[in-house]
């Protein structure tokens, strides 16, 4: 049962350099309030990822949808999570299992732009959720095949993610272990280790070049 005194937390990006807001606010909480997501909202989301580049236009990505009013299908979603997963999941109103689908036309080699592309498609649903005041909060554990099964899947889809979707609840109405997890600062690694310019490990470095009129 969620306590009457929320306990909340803002934790945004300490940035190096200017990012619009939605990025600096958005994070990903494990303490999810009850509270349903409108309808409306809930299709804003898909809308925006709809929308999302793809290469050659393939869109290989499909969202299987579970909400609270349907407790057998949440409750079968929450059946092939592993980890601490199961354990915070139960209040989340609405939980999404995001499945590539992989062309048998194109070369082997290929078929990472389908995973590449159902990322640009959950980041898109991402960022139009902060903008509706939703929090998202993405998970790889779970169990693909027993997910496959469940919802029957057919060959040629492979489930990537399970993404928890809904309005920030109290911490704590989490576990003790997974609370101080939730307190802790948000970290990324320095531009520094991941922007390389020139040849590998060399930090980008750009200079701005004046320019004056005679």
């Amino acid at each position: 049962m969620q306590s009457n005194v929320q306990v909340k937390l803002q934790k945004p990006a300490e940035t190096n350099h200017a990012i619009h807001d939605l990025l600096t606010e958005r994070w990903s909480p494990r303490a999810f309030s009850t509270q349903s997501v409108e309808p409306e909202k809930l299709f804003s989301l898909f809308e925006a990822a709809r929308w999302a580049a793809s290469g050659g236009n393939q869109q290989p990505w499909t969202f299987i949808v579970a909400t609270r009013e349907d407790a057998a299908m949440h409750e079968k979603l929450i059946s092939t999570m592993t980890g601490s997963n199961p354990a915070w999941t139960k209040n989340v109103p609405v939980l999404v299992l995001s499945v590539a689908k992989l062309n048998p036309d194109r070369p082997a080699a290929a078929q990472r732009f389908a995973y590449y592309d159902v990322g640009q498609a959950v980041a898109n649903l991402t960022v139009q959720a902060a903008a509706l005041g939703l929090h998202t909060h993405q998970m790889g554990g779970f169990d693909p095949a027993k997910a496959s099964e469940l919802f029957e899947i057919p060959e040629g889809y492979e489930p990537m993610t399970i993404i928890a979707i809904g309005y920030q609840g109290d911490i704590d109405d989490l576990p003790e272990d997974l609370r101080e997890r939730e307190k802790l600062p948000r970290t990324r690694k320095p531009l520094t280790e991941t922007v390389f310019g020139g040849r590998w490990n060399q930090p980008l470095a750009l200079t701005t070049k004046s320019t004056t009129t005679s």
